[in-house]
């Protein structure tokens, strides 16, 4: 016996498909307002992290490092003042800012685990994973792109989090 308006059957129940349809119109403003303010700073991220790793010969774990800081902080004001405005609510800038950073530390140790992961593989197979572009693509795109996706449920779930409603 089924419960009233309990799905019975596998073609009743959402698919996959549907159910992420659904997820990205009920958050595709928000989806939209990140990907603006990600890409800008993916910009200046990658801009300033090959400026330093080519242009003044730093070393690709110092350029990364210093580029993702930099694009972080920009992102930050993009996101609070932006992206999750209406979220903002009480919550304290420093206490935003804060988790911001571990959140974004964490998505920086992701690039850097992709740079690592390519140093690997470039000791084993240098014609291909030892030179500019391979690092660019591990740091760049595996790192900066899995570092989004996590950065992105983070920064809604935690940092700016919908403010809880008055009780009256």
């Amino acid at each position: 016996m089924t419960t009233t308006g309990t799905p019975t059957t596998r073609a009743e129940r959402p698919g996959l498909i549907q159910r992420a349809v659904g997820l990205l119109r009920r958050h595709a403003g928000e989806l939209f307002r990140f990907a603006g303010v990600g890409g800008t700073a993916y910009i200046v991220d990658v801009g300033l992290f090959n400026v330093l790793y080519l242009g003044l010969d730093w070393s690709y774990w110092y350029a990364k490092i210093l580029s993702a800081v930099l694009a972080m902080t920009l992102a930050f004001f993009g996101n609070r003042h932006w992206t999750w405005r209406e979220r903002r609510g009480t919550s304290a800038a420093h206490r935003q800012y804060a988790l911001y950073f571990f959140f974004n530390g964490i998505g920086l140790l992701i690039a850097l685990a992709c740079i690592w992961a390519n140093a690997g593989l470039a000791s084993v197979w240098p014609q291909y994973f030892d030179n500019a572009l391979a690092v660019n693509l591990a740091a760049n795109v595996f790192g900066v792109g899995l570092g989004s996706v996590f950065r992105f449920f983070a920064y809604r779930t935690w940092v700016f989090n919908s403010p809880k409603p008055a009780v009256p």
